[in-house]
Protein backbone atom coordinates (compact mmCIF):
# COMPACT_ATOMS: atom_id res chain seq x y z
CA UNK A 1 0.00 0.00 0.00
CA UNK A 2 2.63 2.38 0.70
CA UNK A 3 5.06 1.84 -2.40
CA UNK A 4 1.48 1.99 -4.19
CA UNK A 5 1.02 5.67 -2.79
CA UNK A 6 4.65 6.62 -3.45
CA UNK A 7 4.84 5.49 -7.30
CA UNK A 8 1.24 7.71 -7.71
CA UNK A 9 3.37 11.03 -5.95
CA UNK A 10 6.05 10.24 -8.35
CA UNK A 11 3.35 10.17 -11.63
CA UNK A 12 2.07 13.07 -10.28
CA UNK A 13 5.41 14.92 -10.11
CA UNK A 14 6.51 13.76 -13.58
CA UNK A 15 3.15 14.62 -14.91
CA UNK A 16 3.13 18.36 -13.05
CA UNK A 17 7.02 18.62 -13.90
CA UNK A 18 6.31 17.80 -17.78
CA UNK A 19 3.36 20.07 -17.45
CA UNK A 20 5.20 22.84 -16.35
CA UNK A 21 8.21 22.59 -18.52
CA UNK A 22 5.25 22.49 -21.88
CA UNK A 23 4.40 25.85 -20.78
CA UNK A 24 7.79 27.36 -21.13
CA UNK A 25 8.98 25.56 -24.15
CA UNK A 26 11.54 28.09 -25.29
CA UNK A 27 12.93 28.70 -21.70
CA UNK A 28 13.47 24.76 -21.26
CA UNK A 29 14.66 24.24 -24.90
CA UNK A 30 17.38 27.12 -23.80
CA UNK A 31 17.81 25.87 -20.75
CA UNK A 32 18.95 22.24 -22.45
CA UNK A 33 20.86 23.56 -24.65
CA UNK A 34 23.94 23.75 -22.52
CA UNK A 35 23.77 20.02 -21.65
CA UNK A 36 23.42 19.06 -25.35
CA UNK A 37 26.60 20.73 -26.10
CA UNK A 38 28.18 19.51 -23.52
CA UNK A 39 27.54 15.82 -24.22
CA UNK A 40 27.77 16.59 -27.67
CA UNK A 41 30.85 17.97 -27.45
CA UNK A 42 32.53 15.21 -24.84
CA UNK A 43 31.66 12.49 -27.48
CA UNK A 44 32.76 14.33 -30.71
CA UNK A 45 36.07 15.41 -29.04
CA UNK A 46 36.90 12.42 -27.76
CA UNK A 47 35.88 10.15 -30.73
CA UNK A 48 37.91 12.83 -32.67
CA UNK A 49 40.95 12.31 -30.46
CA UNK A 50 40.53 8.43 -30.57
CA UNK A 51 40.95 8.89 -34.35
CA UNK A 52 43.74 10.95 -34.46
CA UNK A 53 45.24 8.53 -32.36
CA UNK A 54 44.36 5.41 -33.93
CA UNK A 55 45.77 6.84 -37.31
CA UNK A 56 49.11 7.66 -36.03
CA UNK A 57 49.64 4.20 -34.22
CA UNK A 58 48.78 2.40 -37.58
CA UNK A 59 51.45 5.03 -39.36
CA UNK A 60 54.14 3.35 -36.61
CA UNK A 61 52.68 0.16 -36.54
CA UNK A 62 53.39 -0.04 -40.40
CA UNK A 63 56.96 0.79 -40.00
CA UNK A 64 57.24 -2.83 -37.98
CA UNK A 65 57.17 -3.15 -34.11
CA UNK A 66 60.38 -5.58 -34.39
CA UNK A 67 61.90 -3.48 -36.62
CA UNK A 68 64.66 -0.26 -36.22
CA UNK A 69 65.43 1.92 -38.41
CA UNK A 70 68.46 3.50 -39.21
CA UNK A 71 68.57 6.45 -41.71
CA UNK A 72 71.43 8.63 -42.92
CA UNK A 73 71.10 12.67 -42.16
CA UNK A 74 73.34 14.97 -43.11
CA UNK A 75 75.35 16.42 -40.21
CA UNK A 76 75.44 20.48 -39.25
CA UNK A 77 78.89 20.69 -39.78
CA UNK A 78 78.78 19.73 -43.32
CA UNK A 79 76.10 21.81 -44.29
CA UNK A 80 78.23 24.70 -42.96
CA UNK A 81 81.12 23.56 -45.37
CA UNK A 82 78.68 23.01 -48.29
CA UNK A 83 77.86 27.11 -47.72
CA UNK A 84 81.14 27.66 -47.93
CA UNK A 85 82.04 25.73 -51.08
CA UNK A 86 79.70 25.50 -54.40
CA UNK A 87 81.46 22.57 -55.64
CA UNK A 88 81.74 20.13 -52.73
CA UNK A 89 81.25 16.05 -52.58
CA UNK A 90 79.65 15.91 -48.87
CA UNK A 91 80.34 12.16 -47.77
CA UNK A 92 78.39 10.91 -44.83
CA UNK A 93 75.98 8.72 -43.66
CA UNK A 94 75.53 4.30 -43.38
CA UNK A 95 78.18 2.11 -44.98
CA UNK A 96 77.58 -1.62 -46.25
CA UNK A 97 80.29 -2.28 -43.08
CA UNK A 98 77.62 -0.98 -40.58
CA UNK A 99 75.60 -3.81 -42.00
CA UNK A 100 78.06 -6.37 -41.58
CA UNK A 101 79.14 -4.93 -38.31
CA UNK A 102 74.83 -5.45 -37.42
CA UNK A 103 74.83 -8.78 -38.46
CA UNK A 104 78.10 -10.32 -37.18
CA UNK A 105 78.36 -9.21 -33.69
CA UNK A 106 74.21 -8.34 -32.49
CA UNK A 107 73.27 -12.29 -32.13
CA UNK A 108 69.18 -10.90 -31.39
CA UNK A 109 69.20 -9.40 -34.92
CA UNK A 110 67.34 -11.76 -37.39
CA UNK A 111 67.83 -9.53 -40.40
CA UNK A 112 69.07 -6.39 -41.70
CA UNK A 113 67.61 -5.07 -44.79
CA UNK A 114 70.05 -1.82 -46.64
CA UNK A 115 68.46 0.27 -49.20
CA UNK A 116 69.57 3.29 -51.26
CA UNK A 117 66.98 6.19 -52.16
CA UNK A 118 67.59 8.56 -55.14
CA UNK A 119 64.74 11.32 -56.28
CA UNK A 120 63.93 10.74 -59.98
CA UNK A 121 61.48 11.42 -62.38
CA UNK A 122 59.50 7.92 -63.67
CA UNK A 123 58.41 8.47 -67.22
CA UNK A 124 55.59 6.26 -69.06
CA UNK A 125 56.00 7.57 -72.34
CA UNK A 126 54.86 11.84 -71.53
CA UNK A 127 53.50 10.89 -68.35
CA UNK A 128 55.91 11.00 -65.48
CA UNK A 129 56.02 11.08 -61.41
CA UNK A 130 58.07 12.35 -59.51
CA UNK A 131 59.08 9.43 -56.53
CA UNK A 132 61.68 7.94 -54.53
CA UNK A 133 63.37 5.31 -56.69
CA UNK A 134 64.60 2.75 -53.63
CA UNK A 135 67.50 0.00 -54.23
CA UNK A 136 66.70 -2.80 -51.85
CA UNK A 137 66.39 -6.43 -51.33
CA UNK A 138 63.77 -9.04 -51.86
CA UNK A 139 62.43 -9.51 -48.60
CA UNK A 140 61.53 -6.04 -48.15
CA UNK A 141 57.42 -6.60 -48.27
CA UNK A 142 58.00 -8.97 -45.22
CA UNK A 143 60.10 -6.88 -43.44
CA UNK A 144 58.89 -3.35 -43.79
CA UNK A 145 55.15 -4.89 -43.57
CA UNK A 146 54.41 -3.91 -47.07
CA UNK A 147 53.08 -6.71 -48.95
CA UNK A 148 52.45 -7.03 -52.84
CA UNK A 149 48.71 -5.83 -54.07
CA UNK A 150 49.17 -7.22 -57.85
CA UNK A 151 52.17 -9.49 -59.32
CA UNK A 152 55.75 -10.01 -57.62
CA UNK A 153 58.40 -8.39 -55.81
CA UNK A 154 61.88 -8.90 -57.57
CA UNK A 155 63.78 -11.79 -56.89
CA UNK A 156 67.34 -12.71 -55.49
CA UNK A 157 68.20 -14.18 -59.32
CA UNK A 158 67.59 -11.13 -60.38
CA UNK A 159 69.05 -8.92 -57.79
CA UNK A 160 72.54 -11.09 -58.01
CA UNK A 161 71.93 -10.46 -62.19
CA UNK A 162 71.45 -6.32 -61.77
CA UNK A 163 68.38 -6.79 -63.83
CA UNK A 164 66.33 -3.50 -64.48
CA UNK A 165 62.85 -4.74 -62.73
CA UNK A 166 60.96 -2.63 -60.71
CA UNK A 167 58.02 -3.24 -58.40
CA UNK A 168 55.69 0.20 -58.19
CA UNK A 169 53.41 1.98 -55.28
CA UNK A 170 49.97 2.21 -55.47
CA UNK A 171 49.29 5.49 -56.47
CA UNK A 172 52.06 5.89 -58.61
CA UNK A 173 51.17 2.87 -60.95
CA UNK A 174 47.46 4.59 -60.91
CA UNK A 175 49.02 7.88 -62.44
CA UNK A 176 51.48 6.02 -65.17
CA UNK A 177 48.71 3.48 -66.21
CA UNK A 178 45.39 4.63 -65.71
CA UNK A 179 43.94 3.10 -68.47
CA UNK A 180 46.25 -0.26 -68.89
CA UNK A 181 47.37 -2.98 -65.97
CA UNK A 182 51.19 -2.10 -65.39
CA UNK A 183 52.72 -5.03 -64.66
CA UNK A 184 54.82 -6.49 -67.69
CA UNK A 185 54.95 -2.73 -69.05
CA UNK A 186 58.02 -0.63 -69.06
CA UNK A 187 58.91 2.55 -67.46
CA UNK A 188 62.09 5.12 -68.11
CA UNK A 189 64.17 6.66 -65.33
CA UNK A 190 66.69 8.84 -67.16
CA UNK A 191 68.13 6.83 -69.67
CA UNK A 192 67.28 3.26 -68.62
CA UNK A 193 63.95 1.50 -68.82
CA UNK A 194 62.91 -0.76 -66.30
CA UNK A 195 59.84 -4.15 -66.41
CA UNK A 196 57.33 -3.53 -63.91
CA UNK A 197 56.69 -6.78 -62.36
CA UNK A 198 54.30 -5.72 -59.72
CA UNK A 199 52.69 -3.04 -57.92
CA UNK A 200 52.12 -2.87 -53.98
CA UNK A 201 49.53 -2.20 -51.79
CA UNK A 202 47.86 1.28 -51.40
CA UNK A 203 48.67 2.87 -48.13
CA UNK A 204 47.22 6.03 -46.73
CA UNK A 205 49.15 8.94 -47.42
CA UNK A 206 49.94 10.04 -43.79
CA UNK A 207 51.42 6.08 -43.24
CA UNK A 208 53.63 6.82 -46.31
CA UNK A 209 54.69 9.59 -45.84
CA UNK A 210 55.37 8.94 -42.25
CA UNK A 211 56.45 5.30 -42.58
CA UNK A 212 58.59 5.71 -46.12
CA UNK A 213 60.22 9.16 -45.61
CA UNK A 214 64.28 9.01 -45.60
CA UNK A 215 64.88 12.14 -44.50
CA UNK A 216 67.99 13.93 -46.03
CA UNK A 217 68.68 10.25 -48.33
CA UNK A 218 67.14 11.56 -51.46
CA UNK A 219 69.58 13.00 -53.73
CA UNK A 220 66.52 15.57 -54.68
CA UNK A 221 66.63 17.14 -51.61
CA UNK A 222 64.52 16.26 -48.30
CA UNK A 223 61.03 16.44 -48.74
CA UNK A 224 59.00 13.20 -48.50
CA UNK A 225 58.11 11.74 -52.01
CA UNK A 226 54.39 9.80 -51.64
CA UNK A 227 55.47 7.25 -54.32
CA UNK A 228 58.21 4.65 -53.92
CA UNK A 229 59.22 2.41 -57.23
CA UNK A 230 61.31 -0.34 -55.80
CA UNK A 231 64.60 -1.54 -57.30
CA UNK A 232 67.21 -4.62 -56.79
CA UNK A 233 70.18 -2.86 -54.56
CA UNK A 234 72.94 -4.45 -57.21
CA UNK A 235 71.12 -2.90 -59.87
CA UNK A 236 71.04 0.64 -57.79
CA UNK A 237 74.83 0.37 -56.91
CA UNK A 238 75.68 -0.39 -60.60
CA UNK A 239 73.10 2.61 -62.08
CA UNK A 240 73.83 5.03 -59.73
CA UNK A 241 77.02 4.13 -58.20
CA UNK A 242 77.97 6.11 -54.52
CA UNK A 243 78.42 9.54 -55.17
CA UNK A 244 74.87 11.34 -56.17
CA UNK A 245 75.13 14.70 -58.42
CA UNK A 246 72.88 17.09 -58.68
CA UNK A 247 72.97 20.53 -60.66
CA UNK A 248 71.07 23.73 -59.13
CA UNK A 249 71.27 26.98 -60.34
CA UNK A 250 74.88 26.67 -61.85
CA UNK A 251 76.23 24.83 -58.69
CA UNK A 252 77.06 21.59 -58.74
CA UNK A 253 76.11 19.55 -54.82
CA UNK A 254 77.38 15.99 -54.97
CA UNK A 255 76.91 13.58 -52.19
CA UNK A 256 79.14 10.34 -51.44
CA UNK A 257 76.49 7.68 -49.63
CA UNK A 258 76.72 4.18 -49.48
CA UNK A 259 73.39 3.52 -47.62
CA UNK A 260 70.47 5.60 -47.14
CA UNK A 261 68.65 3.04 -45.01
CA UNK A 262 68.99 0.12 -43.06
CA UNK A 263 66.45 -1.78 -41.40
CA UNK A 264 67.29 -4.09 -38.56
CA UNK A 265 64.47 -7.00 -37.59
CA UNK A 266 64.54 -8.01 -34.27
CA UNK A 267 64.09 -11.69 -33.49
CA UNK A 268 61.72 -11.33 -30.44
CA UNK A 269 59.58 -8.19 -29.62
CA UNK A 270 61.61 -7.98 -25.52
CA UNK A 271 64.71 -7.47 -27.56
CA UNK A 272 63.81 -4.52 -29.63
CA UNK A 273 65.15 -1.89 -26.63
CA UNK A 274 68.04 -3.56 -25.82
CA UNK A 275 69.07 -4.04 -29.55
CA UNK A 276 68.20 -0.42 -30.29
CA UNK A 277 70.46 0.55 -27.42
CA UNK A 278 73.43 -2.18 -29.01
CA UNK A 279 72.94 -0.74 -32.21
CA UNK A 280 73.64 3.29 -31.28
CA UNK A 281 76.57 2.13 -29.36
CA UNK A 282 78.09 0.64 -32.32
CA UNK A 283 77.49 3.66 -35.09
CA UNK A 284 78.56 6.24 -32.19
CA UNK A 285 81.92 4.05 -31.92
CA UNK A 286 82.49 3.38 -35.73
CA UNK A 287 81.36 6.91 -36.87
CA UNK A 288 83.28 10.35 -35.94
CA UNK A 289 80.22 12.60 -37.12
CA UNK A 290 76.26 12.26 -36.12
CA UNK A 291 75.61 11.21 -39.83
CA UNK A 292 72.62 8.95 -38.86
CA UNK A 293 69.68 8.50 -37.54
CA UNK A 294 68.08 5.92 -35.22
CA UNK A 295 64.33 5.04 -34.86
CA UNK A 296 62.88 2.47 -33.11
CA UNK A 297 58.85 2.03 -33.83
CA UNK A 298 58.18 0.40 -30.30
CA UNK A 299 59.27 2.94 -28.66
CA UNK A 300 57.14 5.50 -30.41
CA UNK A 301 54.14 3.38 -30.04
CA UNK A 302 54.99 3.37 -26.43
CA UNK A 303 55.09 7.14 -26.25
CA UNK A 304 51.68 7.44 -28.53
CA UNK A 305 50.17 5.39 -26.43
CA UNK A 306 50.82 7.62 -23.60
CA UNK A 307 49.90 10.67 -25.80
CA UNK A 308 46.77 8.96 -26.52
CA UNK A 309 45.71 8.91 -22.38
CA UNK A 310 46.90 12.68 -21.98
CA UNK A 311 44.95 13.66 -24.81
CA UNK A 312 42.12 11.86 -24.20
CA UNK A 313 41.77 13.27 -20.43
CA UNK A 314 42.60 16.69 -21.77
CA UNK A 315 39.62 16.57 -24.66
CA UNK A 316 37.16 14.95 -21.81
CA UNK A 317 38.24 18.06 -19.47
CA UNK A 318 37.72 20.67 -21.65
CA UNK A 319 34.35 19.11 -22.82
CA UNK A 320 33.09 18.55 -19.31
CA UNK A 321 33.05 22.28 -18.76
CA UNK A 322 30.53 22.35 -20.96
CA UNK A 323 28.61 19.94 -19.29
CA UNK A 324 29.17 22.05 -15.56
CA UNK A 325 28.22 25.50 -17.78
CA UNK A 326 25.14 23.67 -18.33
CA UNK A 327 24.28 22.07 -15.23
CA UNK A 328 24.72 25.93 -13.32
CA UNK A 329 22.34 27.02 -16.26
CA UNK A 330 19.83 24.87 -14.75
CA UNK A 331 20.38 25.70 -11.35
CA UNK A 332 19.35 29.05 -12.43
CA UNK A 333 16.15 28.32 -14.72
CA UNK A 334 14.94 26.22 -11.66
CA UNK A 335 15.90 29.01 -8.82
CA UNK A 336 14.14 31.32 -11.07
CA UNK A 337 11.08 29.09 -11.22
CA UNK A 338 11.10 28.54 -7.77
CA UNK A 339 10.83 32.28 -7.32
CA UNK A 340 8.06 32.59 -9.76
CA UNK A 341 5.70 29.65 -8.42
CA UNK A 342 6.22 30.51 -4.47
CA UNK A 343 2.71 31.00 -4.75
CA UNK A 344 1.67 27.87 -6.31
CA UNK A 345 3.96 26.04 -4.42
CA UNK A 346 2.12 27.63 -1.13
CA UNK A 347 -1.36 26.17 -2.55
CA UNK A 348 -0.07 22.75 -2.68
CA UNK A 349 1.65 22.65 0.80
CA UNK A 350 -1.58 24.25 2.13
CA UNK A 351 -3.58 21.13 -0.04
CA UNK A 352 -2.06 18.81 1.82
CA UNK A 353 1.57 18.29 -0.48
CA UNK A 354 4.47 17.28 1.98
CA UNK A 355 7.88 18.92 1.37
CA UNK A 356 9.06 15.44 -0.27
CA UNK A 357 6.50 16.31 -3.17
CA UNK A 358 7.55 19.61 -3.40
CA UNK A 359 10.94 18.36 -3.42
CA UNK A 360 10.37 15.45 -6.15
CA UNK A 361 8.24 17.64 -8.01
CA UNK A 362 11.26 20.09 -8.91
CA UNK A 363 13.73 17.57 -8.81
CA UNK A 364 12.11 15.98 -11.52
CA UNK A 365 11.88 18.46 -13.85
CA UNK A 366 15.42 19.15 -13.96
CA UNK A 367 16.63 15.38 -14.55
CA UNK A 368 13.72 15.34 -17.33
CA UNK A 369 16.03 18.56 -18.81
CA UNK A 370 19.22 17.08 -18.13
CA UNK A 371 17.72 13.89 -19.58
CA UNK A 372 16.78 14.91 -22.64
CA UNK A 373 19.15 17.10 -23.43
CA UNK A 374 21.84 13.89 -22.42
CA UNK A 375 19.91 12.35 -25.48
CA UNK A 376 19.66 15.46 -28.17
CA UNK A 377 23.53 15.65 -26.94
CA UNK A 378 24.23 11.89 -27.52
CA UNK A 379 22.78 12.18 -30.87
CA UNK A 380 24.32 15.09 -31.87
CA UNK A 381 27.57 13.72 -30.77
CA UNK A 382 27.46 10.34 -32.90
CA UNK A 383 26.33 12.11 -35.68
CA UNK A 384 29.27 15.21 -35.55
CA UNK A 385 32.09 12.14 -36.07
CA UNK A 386 30.38 10.97 -38.95
CA UNK A 387 30.15 14.05 -40.61
CA UNK A 388 34.27 15.01 -39.75
CA UNK A 389 34.64 11.40 -41.03
CA UNK A 390 33.06 12.17 -44.57
CA UNK A 391 33.67 16.22 -45.10
CA UNK A 392 37.24 16.35 -44.09
CA UNK A 393 38.29 12.67 -44.67
CA UNK A 394 39.76 12.16 -41.51
CA UNK A 395 38.91 8.86 -39.20
CA UNK A 396 37.06 9.49 -35.90
CA UNK A 397 36.01 6.15 -33.45
CA UNK A 398 33.07 6.42 -30.99
CA UNK A 399 33.80 4.22 -28.69
CA UNK A 400 30.61 2.61 -26.76
CA UNK A 401 31.73 4.40 -23.79
CA UNK A 402 32.08 7.54 -24.64
CA UNK A 403 27.97 8.12 -25.05
CA UNK A 404 27.24 6.05 -21.67
CA UNK A 405 29.43 8.40 -19.91
CA UNK A 406 28.16 11.27 -21.39
CA UNK A 407 24.56 10.38 -20.41
CA UNK A 408 25.65 9.65 -17.12
CA UNK A 409 27.21 12.63 -15.91
CA UNK A 410 24.32 14.45 -17.72
CA UNK A 411 21.51 12.62 -15.60
CA UNK A 412 24.26 13.41 -12.80
CA UNK A 413 24.34 17.02 -13.41
CA UNK A 414 20.55 17.56 -13.61
CA UNK A 415 20.58 15.29 -9.85
CA UNK A 416 23.00 17.99 -8.25
CA UNK A 417 22.07 21.06 -9.82
CA UNK A 418 18.32 20.28 -9.33
CA UNK A 419 19.04 19.46 -5.82
CA UNK A 420 19.61 22.80 -4.31
CA UNK A 421 16.35 24.52 -5.88
CA UNK A 422 14.01 21.73 -5.19
CA UNK A 423 15.22 21.59 -1.54
CA UNK A 424 14.85 25.04 -1.32
CA UNK A 425 11.62 24.94 -2.57
CA UNK A 426 10.23 22.39 0.19
CA UNK A 427 11.61 24.81 2.43
CA UNK A 428 9.26 27.56 2.19
CA UNK A 429 7.27 28.21 4.31
CA UNK A 430 3.46 27.55 3.52
CA UNK A 431 2.11 31.03 5.32
CA UNK A 432 4.51 32.82 3.67
CA UNK A 433 4.25 31.40 0.32
CA UNK A 434 1.06 31.96 0.00
CA UNK A 435 1.07 35.74 1.23
CA UNK A 436 3.80 35.99 -2.14
CA UNK A 437 2.70 38.78 -4.75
Amino acid sequence: MKRSLMLTRLKRSVRLGLRSLWLHRLRSFLTMLGIVFGVCSVIAMLAIGEGASYAAQEEIKSLGSQNILLRSVKPPEEEKVQGRRENYILSYGLTHEDVRRIEKTIPSVELVLPARVMREYVWNISTRVDAEVVGTFPNYPRTRNHQVARGRFFTNTEMDAAENVCVLGAEMARRLFPLHEPVGRDVRVGQHYYRVVGVMEARTKAAGAGAEHSGDASSGGSSPAADRMFIPLETARRRYGEVLANRRQGSFEAQRIELHEITVKVAKPEDVVPVSDVVRDLLSKNHKKKDYDVVVPLELLKKAERTKRIFSLVLGSIAAISLLVGGIGIMNIMLANVTERTREIGIRRALGAKRQDITTQFLVEAVILSGVGGLLGVALGVTIPFVVSRVAEMKTIITWGSPVAAFTISALVGVIFGLYPALRAAKMDPVEALRHE
